[in-house]
């Protein structure tokens, strides 16, 4: 059972994503939030599997809630789905950065929700390839501040070209045929990548790959 809390400031948003997932076997919707602070208080409350936190909202934004949630050692398990009207919100960079484990377009399909729910849930980033390089390319052509990600030093060429096809929105099948090695070993490279680099997950790994200068925005097809 995938245990959900929901955080938007629109009490009709809210009632109509807890109807889909009330309705779906295998998720339980455990809490709900009419604002940052009280998804907060709730998450806390409740210790979810999955939030699913609207970036803009009153009291507190989503990206300050993300940023209390993942700061919480009780709450390490919590994975934050961040909600946002549109798939280029220039927040969005910035909830990833604060330990969101994804974001999801408000008027996404019931389909691709339960799914996004289902990925999170697992430890996975949910993280498109595409929207993945439009987000970067767009929000983080800046040139790169190494201080403000350091670790890059531990990693070893594998890991750091690993890291590289993560930040570009690949899996570990895909990662496995480009660099010609086993589904398995792509995976072992990308845990020993984030547990070296302390990341909660993929997601993280994206964030570090363009903030340290390892990818560029520039260098991805847009």
């Amino acid at each position: 059972m995938i245990r959900v809390v929901l955080v938007d400031d629109q009490a009709l948003m809210r009632a109509g994503f807890r109807a889909l997932l009330d309705a779906e076997d295998g998720i339980e919707v455990v809490g709900e939030g009419a604002d940052g602070a009280e998804g907060v208080a709730v998450v806390r409350d409740t210790v979810p599997d999955v939030a699913l936190i609207d970036v803009q909202m009153p009291v507190m934004t989503g990206i300050e809630a993300t940023r209390r949630i993942v700061a919480e050692p009780r709450l390490a398990a919590v994975r934050v789905v961040i909600l946002t009207n549109y798939g280029h919100d220039e927040y969005v960079f910035d909830a990833l950065r604060a330990g969101a484990s994804g974001f999801l377009l408000k008027d996404t399909e019931p389909a691709d929700l339960l799914h996004g729910i289902d990925v999170v849930a697992r430890g996975e980033a949910l993280l498109s390839p595409s929207v993945t390089r439009s987000l970067i390319g767009e929000f983080v052509s800046r040139p790169p501040d190494r201080t403000s990600a350091p670790g890059l030093e531990t990693l070893t060429r594998r890991e750091r070209e690993v890291t590289a096809l993560v930040a570009r929105g690949l899996t570990n099948e895909e990662i496995a045929a480009h660099m010609v090695i086993s589904p398995f070993t792509a995976k072992t490279h990308v845990s020993r990548a984030m547990t070296k680099l302390g990341a909660r997950d993929r997601a993280q790994l994206v964030v570090f790959a363009y903030e340290s200068g390892l990818v560029a925005a520039r260098s991805v097809d847009l």
